[in-house]
């Protein structure tokens, strides 16, 4: 069973074209990891107003991007590397609220 998860984050300002050049190159180690949880189909979107990136996932397992217990050293390197453009929690996990799904249509 796939799940929908959306959630969204905070862009800090003046770094969008920074997050998309590192986004571009994200590390296929961590993309194989991403589907090795069992997360398909993941967007990121900018709000370009409030600096809020909004993301979707589909979950094919439990877990999800944001799960930040028993993180994998290459999951680390990344939230490391992208905590100088992002608000984040105090193990660089990005700060992530997730939301509630009040509609959906097939």
């Amino acid at each position: 069973m796939t799940r929908r998860f959306a959630f969204k984050m905070k862009l800090k300002p003046g770094c969008e074209k920074e997050y998309a050049r590192r986004h571009a190159a994200i590390w296929p180690e961590l993309k194989q990891i991403i589907k090795e949880q069992g997360v398909g189909n993941y967007s990121i979107y900018w709000d370009k107003e409030t600096n809020i990136l909004f993301a979707y996932q589909e979950c094919g397992k439990e877990g999800n991007t944001q799960n930040t217990y028993n993180v994998d050293p290459v999951t680390q390197r990344w939230w490391d590397m992208m905590a100088d453009i992002m608000e984040v929690n105090a193990d660089n996990s990005p700060v992530s609220i997730p939301l509630k799904e009040l509609f959906h249509m097939d």
